[in-house]
């Protein structure tokens, strides 16, 4: 059997010393720290031009991605401190110059760039990139002609999001106050650089999201607006916050950014584009010099339209006039139309009183006719159902006639407004009398009250005179005469 601590250059099953060697044995962990500190010292600041891949950020904000070429790829990491001072939003395909420096990580045994900063590569891939950020924008329908809405033609109040020390807000408010003089609210933000975007992005929110009748006048018009400058100057503007926020914005927005020959994704998502800041203001407002004149031809050419009229209107009306016939002639065809009408009108009821007369004098009755109508009637006596619904219906109606009646019968009572204070005077034959000279004639009367009847005996004598203040008051004590 071979001695397990035997001399065996391909190794034994148990490690032991070996003579001459002093060579302890190294952890991996120790192993990885050695490359990690070499790699570190030999490649402490690289730049690396490549093609982004895999881009992904942690949930802690840290960005992970590759870079690679045709050859070769490299893992690359960046932590969340420096990804907020990134320019642009990394994506795959985009290529790149990424700066940092080398290490290792050995939880999995790979090499990996630690980026400290992250580069466009040239203006190419910026072009590239702001393409494809507009055909996945212009997918989402930001950019479609049916949100573009129609600005106000005379905005009380308009909103200007730009830098408040450039010239650009010194033109508008100039050009503003030449054209019509307007309400301008300026929403101080930078226009480029680190944190531009974000600014302009919660401006243009912001302004939507005054209130209406508050201390601050909510704007009826907003201008976004940046003098020219390079592709990289303009940046900001063709952020997506950016983007979104002019397109979700519930205030119309012109886009002033550039030149004319300066194109961003601002220009597509706000609903109408300026060349300039200069043009901005003036698709804001129109001039009031020109407003003025035009209200002035619409008065002149109002008056000359309403006395015009009148003036033709007074001589067809005079010359008309002159031609009408007059009122006897007009009515004397009528007249005589209607003496014809009463005519045939008269022979028409004359006519119908002889068909009548005929056709009653060619009715004979018989008893086999009346026979016959009697077994007819029966038959259809017999084929009618009463149900106890037609019955109660025609109760109902009944009872509800009788219930008017009586409301009738009730209005009409004669001895109704004895209640109410009046009397009935009746003679002996209990006949009603209505004057008083007939009371006069009679020797006894009878005066029926609500609760009951009273005789009396009329005064004789002459009616008389009324004076204006003939009657008594209740309070001297002496009765009235009942027939005064």
């Amino acid at each position: 059997m071979a001695d397990p601590y035997g001399d065996d250059s391909t190794g034994g099953l148990v490690a032991r010393e070996r003579a001459g060697d002093n060579a302890e044995p190294l952890t991996v962990s120790a192993l990885s720290q050695m490359l990690k500190r070499t790699v570190e010292d030999r490649f402490g600041y690289v730049r690396l031009r490549g093609e982004l891949s895999g881009v992904k950020r942690a949930a802690s904000g840290h960005l992970y991605c590759a870079l690679k070429d045709d050859k070769a790829v490299i893992d690359g990491v960046m932590w969340k401190g420096t990804t907020g001072r990134l320019a642009f939003v990394p994506e795959d395909g985009l290529e790149v110059i990424a700066t940092g420096k080398l290490t290792t990580y050995p939880g999995r045994s790979k090499y990996q760039i630690v980026m400290e900063s992250l580069e466009l590569a040239g203006e190419g891939a910026l072009l590239a990139l702001l393409e494809k950020t507009r055909q996945r924008l212009e997918a989402e329908g930001l950019f479609a002609r049916e949100r573009k809405r129609a600005l106000p033609f005379l905005p009380r109040v308009i909103g200007v999001v730009t830098s408040p020390t450039g010239a650009v807000i010194r033109d508008i408010l100039h050009r503003l106050a030449d054209r019509f003089p307007s309400h301008v609210l300026v929403w101080p933000v930078l226009v480029q650089g680190q944190g531009a975007a974000e600014q302009v992005a919660q401006a243009v929110r912001g302004f939507g999201a005054i209130p209406e009748g508050g201390a601050v006048p909510r704007p009826d018009l907003l201008i976004v607006a940046r003098g020219g400058g390079s592709i990289e100057d303009l940046w900001c503007f063709n952020e997506e916050i950016v983007v979104r926020a002019i397109a979700e914005s519930p205030i119309p927005v012109i886009s002033a950014v550039g030149h004319e020959t300066d194109t961003t994704l601002a220009d597509y998502a706000a609903d109408r584009r300026a060349p300039t800041p200069t043009a901005a203001a003036e698709m804001a407002v129109p001039v009031r010099g020109e407003l003025a004149a035009t209200l002035n031809d619409f008065a002149a050419r109002q008056q000359r339209g309403v006395l015009r009229p009148l003036a033709l209107g007074r001589e067809r009306l005079e010359a008309r006039a002159q031609r009408l016939p007059k009122i006897e002639t007009l009515l004397q065809p009528q007249a005589q139309k209607l003496d014809e009408q009463v005519e045939r009108l008269r022979q028409g009821l004359k006519a119908q009183a002889s068909k009548g007369r005929e056709a009653l004098s060619a009715l004979r009755l018989s008893p086999q006719v009346l026979e016959r109508g009697l077994r007819d009637a029966r038959r259809g006596l017999e084929q009618v159902r009463l149900s106890p619904e037609l019955v109660q219906k025609q109760q109902a109606q009944v009872g509800e006639r009788l219930v008017a009646l009586a409301r009738v019968l009730a209005s009409l009572d004669p001895k109704a407004p004895l209640e109410r204070g009046y009397a009935l005077v009746r003679d002996a034959s209990g006949a009603l009398v209505r004057s008083r000279e007939a009371a006069a004639k009679e020797a006894q009367l009878s005066v029926e009250f609500a609760d009951g009847a009273l005789g009396v005996v009329p005064a004789v004598g002459p009616a008389p005179k009324k004076p204006a203040s003939s009657r008594k008051s209740p309070a001297s004590g002496t009765q009235e005469d009942l027939f005064g």
